[in-house]
């Protein structure tokens, strides 16, 4: 019996066509309401969408037959991935399917804004010829700021130096050597980039730390007639002051394309004619559209027969057997790399993987994923699976290696991870199938990291774990578990604290001043 795929958005008829060919049932269902989709999707082993229609934990537990959804585009956030991931159902995206016209399109909004063109257009049809009210200022020789230097971004940057622009950029998780490429000068931060630009363009995700990343300290900070140009992500720019600049004409002109909450029928910026608006056309071009539905519709097809599928945003191509090896450390290995991004604070170059043990001939690609998911998710940056783990590290610029070997010392299994020269390894406990460290900075250790921690790396003498103590303590600070490495040809030690508490700045400060020899302390939130 063939199996069924449910499309409940426009796609390209290309895209249904190859589906129909490998042999699938494909059924179109447009405006299916929640309540409707809920009864429908039982009867489906595949689900195709778009923006609109919202896979909610409640569609997903009513899929029984259902192992892949499919979104036509980009983003992924109308899909509850975790509920997918619990219900062991495939999500996969066509991320590259609509770049081109992304960047295109936020070049003509900036050419939009530099050239008054809507303006103009408009005073045209109302039968005027207001030449001298339309003066505008061209992009060469204009510097220009990208925010995100993605797929996205880096096609920008290609156009933009096409039309003679000097670009800067500012992306913490891109390499020099991808900026080098595409003739970007990176900068470290926000504030020092922004006076510099007399164009500036964001290319970011929607996270915590992109949401209002441009207010008013920022406006304040620009050139006097800058232009800016959002058509990635709503909320990235703050558009209530922003129109406050605007109005004052700090802000030459605004081209937005993404919007907080959408649709977007009124905002600060609806009365100005120097904001030039449009509904989120970023993918909205014939190709970009048919581009979408072709890429679905191969991979939902590999999904549904059974082979990898490039963009899976949450599954992995492991066999069982695999899986029943090396998944339990999947856990503890996106542990070890959030402490690892905490511990060094910056995005690492190199990376070493060493599986041990029984570990040493599997396949190690879905521990790999785990670290990077640990180093880049602390710092939301990416969604990593087995599938994109090399296509992700090589995008932030990270060399990775893996290594095996049989002798895992006192343990059955046991995984180390290198990341520039910082090292964590950790083994399972065989009964609770729980991650413990056994090893941090070249310390012997054996414990289970909880929520938070505090890490002290000191010169070992009397006393020192009595002064921590007595600060956690005066602190109001429990300490839950404790274990304490030492190296003796070094004379130094290590303590591992789990702690329960509110650990603030203050505290840190106070624990080192006070504890003599203290070489580092890190806090570090799981």
């Amino acid at each position: 019996m063939a199996k069924k795929v449910l499309v409940t958005e426009k796609v390209a008829d290309e895209g249904l066509a190859i589906l129909r060919e490998k042999g699938f049932e494909v059924d179109v269902k447009l405006k299916l309401s929640p309540e409707e989709l809920i009864a429908t999707i039982p009867d489906y082993h595949a689900l195709i969408v778009r923006s609109v229609t919202k896979v909610t934990r409640e569609v997903i537990e009513a899929a029984d037959k259902l192992r892949i959804i499919g979104r036509a585009g980009v983003t992924v956030d109308s899909i509850d991935v975790e509920a997918a991931t619990e219900q062991g159902i495939i999500v996969c995206n066509a991320p590259t399917s609509n770049i081109v016209s992304a960047a295109e399109h936020t070049m003509a909004l900036m050419l939009a804004c530099a050239r008054n063109v809507p303006q103009a257009n408009a005073s045209m049809h109302a039968g005027e010829w207001g030449r001298s009210r339309f003066v505008g200022v061209e992009l060469y020789e204009k510097t220009l700021a990208i925010f995100g230097l993605g797929r996205v971004g880096g096609l920008v940057a290609e156009r933009a130096r096409a039309f003679g622009m000097n670009l800067i950029g500012y992306d913490p998780y891109c390499s020099p050597e991808r900026a080098a490429q595409l003739g970007v000068t990176l900068y470290n931060d926000v504030d020092t980039i922004v006076p510099l630009a007399d164009f500036i363009t964001v290319h970011l995700p929607r996270t915590g730390e992109t949401v209002g990343m441009f207010g008013p300290e920022q406006y304040a900070r620009m050139k006097d007639g800058v232009v800016l140009v959002n058509a990635a992500r709503g909320g990235v720019f703050n558009v209530e002051s922003l129109a406050n600049f605007v109005a004052a004409g700090k802000i030459g002109a605004v081209g937005l394309d993404m919007f907080e909450e959408e649709p977007c029928t009124d905002s600060p910026l609806h009365e100005f004619s120097n904001a030039i608006l449009t509904p989120h056309l970023g993918a909205s071009t014939v190709e970009a559209q048919r581009r979408a539905g072709m890429q679905i519709a191969e991979y939902v097809a590999a999904g549904l027969e059974g082979s990898i599928v490039p963009t899976a945003l949450n599954m992995a191509p492991v066999p069982p057997e695999v899986m029943d090896a090396v998944g339990p450390y999947v856990p503890a290995c996106q542990v070890m790399g959030r402490m690892l991004a905490q511990m060094n604070g910056e995005m690492p170059k190199n990376l070493k993987l060493t599986a041990a043990g029984t570990l040493a001939d599997s396949d190690t690609s879905i521990l790999v994923a785990g670290t990077l998911k640990g180093l880049l998710s602390y710092k939301k940056v990416a969604t990593v699976s087995p599938v994109n783990a090399d296509a992700v590290a090589q995008r932030h610029g990270i060399s990775v290696e893996t290594f095996s070997q049989s002798d895992a010392g006192a343990y059955a299994s046991a995984v180390s991870v290198v990341a520039d020269g910082t090292e964590v390894a950790c083994t399972m406990a065989a009964q609770s199938q729980m991650g413990r460290l056994v090893s941090l900075r070249g310390y012997k250790l054996d414990i289970a990291p909880a929520a938070q921690s505090l890490v002290f790396e000191y010169v070992d003498a009397p006393g020192r774990v009595g002064v921590i103590g007595t600060i956690l303590g005066d602190a109001g600070i429990n300490i839950t578990t404790m274990q304490i490495g030492t190296k003796p040809e070094e004379q130094c030690a290590l303590v591992y604290v789990n702690v329960e508490g509110d650990v603030d700045d203050a505290l840190l400060t106070r624990l080192r001043s006070e504890l003599t020899d203290l070489k580092n302390l890190w806090y570090i939130k799981l």
